[in-house]
C-alpha cells in the first residue's frame, strides 16, 4: 500500500492533484485543505497518503498533515462514510473548525458544508466526540506555500469551478466569490478559495 508520495507537481485542482514520483504520475484526491499548502505546478511536495482499494479501482488520498489524515481516517471509520464524503467534510472547512464542530456538538456547522445530512452530521457527532480530542492537540506540522499573484479572471473562473464541485450552486459560487474579489487585495486562488468558504459557512 502507498502510504507516502514525494515527487514534482504536474498539475493540481482543488479537488485532485497529479505527483511525478521518478517519472511515475500519481493522481490523489485531496482536500481543499489541503489544496492550499501545496507549491505551484513543478514546485516538489510530499503527501501522507491513504490507498484506497475497492473491486473496480485503486484511489490514492493524500494529505499535506498527519492530523489532516488522521481526521479523515476517523471519519471514514463513522459508518456510512466512504473517502468522498470524508474530503467533503475536509473541503468544507478547516481541520480545526471540524474538529471543535465535531466537540462542541455544532450539527448547523457540519451540515452547511455541502453533500452532509442531518443524520450524517449526528453519527459523526456521536461516534467521534470523545475520539477526537487529541487531534486538536496535533500540530499542522506544515509551512504555507508562498502566494503568487494571478490573473484575477482565471481565479474567478477557477474558483467558482472549485466551488461547484464542492456541491455549491454555481449562481450562488459566482456571487461570493465576486464579493470576495471586491475587497481582497490578495487574488491568488488559494485566498479566495479560502474566503468564499468562510463566507458560505456562515
Amino acid at each position: 500500500m502507498i502510504a507516502h508520495l514525494t515527487g514534482t507537481i504536474l498539475s493540481k485542482q482543488p479537488n485532485a492533484v497529479v505527483i511525478d514520483v521518478s517519472g511515475v504520475g500519481y493522481e490523489v484526491t485531496i482536500p481543499v485543505s489541503t489544496f492550499y499548502e501545496l507549491g505551484e505546478v513543478g514546485a516538489q511536495a510530499s503527501l501522507r497518503v491513504h490507498t484506497h482499494v475497492r473491486e473496480d479501482a485503486i484511489m490514492l488520498f493524500g494529505f499535506r498533515t498527519g492530523r489532516e489524515k488522521e481526521l479523515f481516517l476517523r471519519l471514514t471509520s463513522v459508518s456510512g462514510i466512504g473517502p468522498k464524503l470524508g474530503i467533503t467534510f475536509l473541503s468544507g472547512t478547516s481541520p480545526d473548525d471540524l474538529i471543535a464542530a465535531i466537540r462542541s456538538n455544532d450539527l448547523a456547522r457540519l451540515v452547511s458544508i455541502p453533500g452532509v445530512g442531518r443524520k450524517t452530521a449526528e453519527r459523526v457527532v456521536i461516534e467521534l466526540r470523545d475520539k477526537i480530542g487529541q487531534l486538536a492537540l496535533l500540530d499542522s506540522d506544515v509551512a504555507s506555500a508562498p502566494s503568487t499573484t494571478v490573473d484575477v479572471d482565471a481565479t474567478r473562473d477557477d474558483v467558482v469551478a472549485a466551488l461547484v464541485s464542492l456541491g455549491y450552486q454555481k449562481a450562488l459560487a459566482e456571487k461570493i466569490v465576486a464579493k470576495v474579489l471586491e475587497v481582497e487585495s490578495n487574488r491568488t486562488i488559494e485566498h479566495v478559495l479560502r474566503q468564499a468558504l468562510k463566507l458560505l459557512s456562515k
